[in-house]
This record gives C-alpha cells, sequence and structure tokens, in this order.
C-alpha cells in the first residue's frame, strides 16, 4: 500500500517521514489491509466448503450404488453369488462425465465380479468397520482421482464368517465442475462488493473526518489576535479532549500576551518620568558654567540613572516571575530558614549604611517546596521595603516562625507604617504609600504578591501591632517528606522475632 502524503499547500519544503502519514490515509490503510488479508483466506474456505459441498450428492449417488449392488449378493452354500441386471450395469456406466468403477471381492481377495485391477483397500483396516455400513474414501486410479464408497457384507448364520467387500468408485470430474461453479458465484461478486466497499468506506471516512476539517477551517480562519477559547458544541466526542488541551494552551498564551502588554505599558509609562528628568538635567548641566553647580547637576543625573537602574531592574525581575520559564520551573524541598538568612546577611551592609538595625531570627528548620530564585526575589523585595521606609537608627527583624502545618516569614519594621486602608492596596502596580522622604517604583511588593501567588501562600502587610512601622507577613504551608509504605504481615513478624523480649 502506498504512503498518503499529507497535503502542504504552502508550498514549503517538503515533510518529514515523521509527518507525512495523514490521518486519512493511515485509517483508509488500517481498514483495508485487514480486508485484503482475509480475501485470500476467504477464497480458501470457499474452495474448501464448495467442495464438502459438491461431495454430498454425489457420495449419496455412490452410497445408493453400493446398496444397490449389496442387494444382489447371495451366499449359496457360502459362496458369494451376485446377479447383476443389465439394468444395473447400464445405471452404474451411464455417466456422461465421469467413469465408474465397481468390483465385488471376497475375503480371500478374489473377484466375484466387477473391474479385475480397482485397487482394493487395506483389508487390515476392515476389522474397524461395521458390516452393511458405507464408508467413503479418496485414491488415485490410472492417473484420475476417484472417490470411492465401500462397504462389506457378511452372512451371520455361517458357522466361520465369510464376508464380501463391495467397491464403488468414480472420478471426481463433477464433483470438480460443481465445486468450481459454487466458487466462482462465491469469488466474483466479491470483485464488485470489494471495490464498493472500498469505495464507502473511502465516503465514510471522508464524511466521519469532516468535522476534523471544520476543526481546522475554524483554526485557520481566526484572527492572529484571537486567542478567545474553540466552542466544544459541534466538535465530536473524541476530539473534545484536544480541544480542551488547545484551549488551554491558548489560555496560557493569552496570560502571558497580557502580561507582556501589560509590562510594555508599565515600563512605557515609568520610564517615560525618569528619562524625561535625566534629560531636563543632562540640558541643565550642558548649559551651566559654574563647576560647583555642574558637579550638583552630574550627581543629580547619576541619582537618576540609579532609581532608572532599579526601576528596569524591578520591571525584569516582575516580567520573569509572571510569565517566564523560571516560574514554570518544578517546585523543590528547600530550608526557607537557611534561605532567608543568607538574603539578610546580603543586605547587612545596605543597612548599616543607613544606620539601621537589621536582625535574623529563627525556630529552626523550615522545609518548603518553592522556587529558590523567586524565594529569595521575595525576601530580597520585602527586606528592601522594609529598610526604605525605615528612617536612620531603626529596626528591621526578619523571623521564620515554623509551626506543625505553615511556615511564617515575617519582617517588622519601625518605619513610618502604613495605614489599613493603604494596606489593601500596597500589592498593587506602582502603588507607593505616601511619603515624600522615600524614593522607589511601587514594584516590590507587587512582586512579593506574584512570587506569593505561585507558591500557594498568603502575602499581607498590616500595621506593626507593637507600635509604629510595619509588619509584612507570607504564610507558606509546611513540607513533610512521605511515610512509607507499611510492612506487610510477615515482615511486622520478623520484626519481632529480631526485637529483644520485654519484661526479666
Amino acid at each position: 500500500m502506498s504512503d498518503h502524503k499529507a497535503s502542504n499547500s504552502g508550498g514549503g519544503s517538503p515533510l518529514s517521514p515523521e509527518t507525512e502519514r495523514s490521518l486519512f490515509g493511515e485509517i483508509l490503510d488500517w481498514m483495508l489491509a485487514p480486508l485484503l488479508f482475509v480475501w485470500p483466506l476467504s477464497i480458501a474456505f470457499t474452495h474448501y466448503f464448495a467442495n464438502n459441498v459438491a461431495n454430498y450428492p454425489y457420495d449419496q449417488s455412490l452410497r445408493e450404488h453400493v446398496a444397490t449392488i449389496s442387494r444382489q449378493i447371495q451366499f449359496v452354500n457360502r459362496e458369494p453369488q451376485v446377479s447383476l441386471h443389465a439394468s444395473t450395469r447400464a445405471m452404474l456406466r451411464a455417466d456422461e462425465l465421469d467413469s465408474v468403477y465397481f468390483h465385488v471381492l471376497t475375503q480371500d481377495q478374489a473377484l466375484v465380479v466387477g473391474d479385475h485391477d480397482l485397487p482394493a483397500p487395506e483389508f487390515a483396516r476392515l476389522a474397524d468397520v461395521v458390516p452393511g455400513e458405507i464408508y467413503f474414501r479418496d485414491m488415485e486410479y490410472k492417473g484420475q482421482d476417484l472417490r470411492v464408497a465401500y462397504s462389506y457384507l457378511a452372512e451371520p448364520q455361517a458357522p466361520v464368517a465369510q464376508w464380501v467387500l463391495v467397491e464403488v468408485a468414480e472420478t471426481t470430474e463433477k464433483r470438480t465442475q460443481l465445486a468450481n461453479r459454487i466458487v466462482a458465484s462465491v469469488i466474483l461478486p466479491q470483485f464488485i462488493i470489494i471495490p464498493l466497499a472500498v469505495m464507502l468506506v473511502w465516503f465514510g471516512l471522508s464524511r466521519g473526518l469532516r468535522p476534523l476539517t471544520r476543526l481546522r477551517n475554524t483554526i485557520e480562519d481566526r484572527d492572529p489576535g484571537d486567542l478567545s477559547p474553540i466552542a466544544t458544541r459541534r466538535v465530536p466526542e473524541e476530539l473534545e479532549p484536544l480541544v480542551e488541551a488547545f484551549n488551554e494552551m491558548l489560555e496560557r498564551m493569552k496570560r502571558n500576551v497580557e502580561a507582556q502588554q501589560r509590562f510594555v505599558a508599565d515600563a512605557a509609562h515609568q520610564m517615560r518620568t525618569p528619562l524625561t528628568g535625566l534629560k531636563t538635567q543632562a540640558q541643565f548641566a550642558a548649559r551651566e558654567t559654574d563647576p560647583a553647580a555642574l558637579r550638583h547637576a552630574l550627581r543629580q543625573i547619576a541619582t537618576g540613572v540609579d532609581r532608572a537602574g532599579r526601576l528596569v531592574n524591578q520591571l525584569l525581575t516582575l516580567a520573569r516571575t509572571e510569565g517566564s520559564e523560571i516560574s514554570q520551573q518544578k517546585h523543590e524541598p528547600l530550608d526557607f530558614s537557611l534561605l532567608v538568612r543568607e538574603v539578610v546577611e546580603d543586605w547587612v551592609m545596605r543597612a548599616l549604611e543607613k544606620n539601621i538595625d537589621l536582625g535574623y531570627e529563627s525556630t529552626g528548620k523550615a522545609i518548603i517546596l518553592g522556587n529558590a530564585f523567586l524565594l529569595r526575589e521575595l525576601a530580597k523585595n520585602l527586606i528592601d521595603n522594609a529598610i526604605c521606609y525605615t528612617p536612620a537608627g531603626g529596626h528591621v527583624t526578619c523571623r521564620i516562625i515554623n509551626t506543625s502545618s505553615t511556615i511564617l516569614l515575617e519582617i517588622e519594621d519601625d518605619g513610618v507604617g502604613i495605614s489599613e486602608e493603604q494596606a489593601e492596596l500596597v500589592f498593587e502596580r506602582f502603588y507607593r504609600v505616601d511619603d515624600a522622604t522615600t524614593e522607589g517604583s511601587g514594584l516590590g511588593l507587587a512582586i512579593v504578591q506574584e512570587i506569593a501567588n505561585q507558591h500557594d501562600a498568603q502575602a499581607s502587610l498590616r500595621p506593626n501591632p507593637r507600635g509604629k512601622g510595619a509588619v509584612a507577613r507570607v504564610a507558606f504551608a509546611a513540607w513533610y517528606p512521605p511515610l512509607p509504605p507499611p510492612l506487610p504481615p510477615e515482615d511486622y513478624s520478623e520484626l519481632y522475632r529480631q526485637s529483644p523480649p520485654l519484661g526479666p
């Protein structure tokens, strides 16, 4: 069977061997291959059963011939006598197509009547036959295939068993012709039926695959920017999982596109102000002739560059946490207390520059499932936010609280604090607490919220219950290794035998 090539209307490069098979051709091959395999078997079985059918009526005729000859046999003084009338002999020889042979033999293989050279069966087999029953066998005689019916008759009153063998043989020309007609009557219509069946299969497959073609056309006709899900109302049951998986992929693409569009819009909006300020400072420095004023303008430009660099870094971090491959990596067990301690150590120098006391508290190991890179970003942004809003001489404390089911990260400061109303808004992008003494982009807590959502954690920022300042809190689910499966009963008995006896 030839390979059915998939259509390539685009006129591009040839398809690879892995994709060149069309679904229509694959199904058609698997439907027609069994048919082409079964057809020769059908011919063989038809020929076998046709021979059996053709043998039956002619075997009945041979049976009657044997019965007719047997009725003409009599035992006189223990000697078999056969009186065949001329009509009986004419009946035996009156066949236009086949030759008929017969003979009657004694138990000494002496010919009583009939053809001299017609072979007799092996007399050793006659011990297993029943007197008066008619049996059949096939043999070859003078280069011709013969069908032989035979029986033997016994004289029950004789003191010593006396019997004769009656055989009638016939060539198989009529049987062969009848079997061939039967085979022809069965096989010849198949030359019409099978091509018709192939055409019907082809038509049925075309109709059956029409929903697939309709689905393909629906996808091809969609606008390139249309990421809405495909309706499953007219989709066959077998294609629903495929369409649902495709819709899930469209939903993921839609989220990624929205994240990219949001990122581009946010970046364009937020970068416009610092870049405009840098341009203004640069123009002012270009016109300045006083060295002191020029140095002041350059310092302002450096400060603006630092602010713009920090904004760009936070925008890139937010983009990576929202739709990047990092956010899709598998979460693994890690010691969150050790990770936060390392982040705190990295921020010690920054805290000392602002004369802030940065501390760390932990109750021991805190194992959670997470992404180490993203969790570092979460802790870094929370500490940066606390240091940014804490004045010189203040305190910032990072602590890990490990309960039976929850790992709690708390970052407490005694800075400017936050109101209950603002606590609900600080996790939105570019929202900043009204405070003229601090600088920031308003993205740090948005990054924290995104990372917390990816770890099924709850992030919050509330006023410090101990006084001024605020407390940022992120609650993670604790992770424990799975318990080993229970031992089978025989292993328990082995443990009992190995354990020391109880009591004195």
